[in-house]
């Protein structure tokens, strides 16, 4: 593997969402992660449909660039094998209900003993500490209880909406992979570990920066406004003559040019929409009148005029258009793996790119035991001890 973080030696004990982000984005960096499925794999692999060749595509999603063994912890034998490999990890993620780990003796207390140096990345609903620690945790939950599902939606009255995205699991995997990536710079300096702890809640409440700005210093809590944005306007998405157009117009300039474009020099007159704060405390009507502008033309049209005045601007698309996009392509988001049963299969790209150690997307999600004896091998065992391994039920593969 290559990029930044080539090297590191990582140990994913995880599933389905959170924890396979973080692992991820460290392999996509270029670190070594060496997935550790138990014997029916990661529930991902029955997320059917859809499927590609029989193979889930959520699995081929969330594993690309890892390298994948299978272990049953139920069987002594592969706990011990599964305390080798963290015996020489840089690092080991793991999104198991509190006290699993400490059930197979493979607590941090423990570890740290046999691998002073190891980060100890911990993905959990909640976190390891405060009053809902031992609570399972899952996306859906942890919208809701960040407030999150509170300013989401059309508006006031109706029902609570997430976001379409499961964005609380997704920015936790990506919190802990920063976490685990900080925690590596202090072990370069010091040859130390520590444990790293992030949770689902409270990578949702990290989404509500303005909202909670808001309601410090108001006292009130804001609701939903569709896509518009709690501090300047205009800055949603309107409806053209043939599709949706998100305008950015948030502050005065913009705004002023955004009337050029639109041929409506009256509206900057008009006492409700002067200013920010008279747009803001007018933004039905304001919406109102612009929809009514915006439905003359179509996107394309208005695109083209809203970009030569500089004001920035973008279709709404949907996700296969999004895939097409020249931009999209062009960072090299959407890349392709070839799978020994899937075939060719694109996934999604490194939204980081670095200039003198580039990251990437250089293998397919594994098959379950893929790597059995390639990672036991370099853990030192040997053809005759692996395959005791097998007989004995503690290694699987597919």
């Amino acid at each position: 593997m290559k990029g930044p973080l080539a090297g590191m030696k990582v140990v994913e004990l995880a599933h389905i969402m959170a924890g396979p982000v973080c692992g991820l984005m460290l392999a996509d960096m270029g670190a070594d992660v060496v997935k550790v499925e138990k014997p029916q794999g990661d529930d991902t692999r029955r997320f059917l449909p859809p499927d590609i060749e029989g193979v889930s595509a959520a699995y081929l999603m969330m594993n690309r660039n890892k390298r994948g063994i299978a272990l049953d912890l139920k069987n002594p034998d592969a706990v011990r094998v599964l305390e080798r490999l963290l015996g020489s990890a840089d690092v080991v993620i793991e999104n198991y209900r509190m006290g699993t780990m400490e059930k197979l003796g493979l607590g941090y207390d423990h570890l740290r003993t046999i691998n002073p140096g190891l980060i100890y990345c911990e993905i959990s609903g909640f976190g390891r500490t405060g009053p809902y620690a031992a609570r399972g945790g899952f996306d859906l939950v942890a919208q809701g209880m960040s407030g999150l599902m509170s300013i989401t939606g059309e508006g006031p009255g109706r029902p609570p909406v997430k976001s379409g995205a499961p964005v609380s699991d997704i920015t936790a995997g990506i919190l802990g992979a920063l976490g685990c990536a900080a925690a590596y710079a202090h072990k370069q300096r010091t040859g130390e570990g520590q444990r790293v702890d992030t949770s689902l809640f409270e990578a949702a409440i990290t989404h509500t920066y303005w909202q909670s700005a808001i309601t410090f210093a108001t006292g009130t809590s804001p609701g939903p406004m569709g896509s518009a944005h709690p501090l300047n306007a205009p800055y949603q998405a309107f409806e053209t003559a043939d599709g949706w157009l998100n305008v950015g117009a948030a502050n005065q300039k913009n705004w002023e040019r955004l009337l050029a474009v639109l041929e409506a020099s009256e509206l900057g007159e008009d006492p409700r929409f002067r200013t920010n704060r008279d747009r803001m405390g007018h933004l039905k009507e304001l919406a109102a009148v612009l929809d009514a502008k915006f439905r003359a033309h179509g996107t394309d049209e208005w695109m083209s005029r809203l970009e030569k005045a500089g004001i920035p601007a973008g279709p709404v698309l949907d996700i296969a258009q999004m895939h097409r996009d020249p931009q999209t392509r062009a960072r090299a988001m959407v890349v392709e793996t070839e799978h020994p049963v899937a075939g060719r299969v694109e996934t999604l790209g490194l939204p980081v790119k670095f200039s003198a150690t580039p990251g990437g997307i250089e293998r397919p999600a594994p098959r379950l035991g893929e790597h059995n004896r390639e990672v036991l091998g370099e853990a030192g065992y040997d053809d005759a001890a692996i395959d005791a391994l097998y007989a004995c039920g503690a290694l699987i593969t597919e």
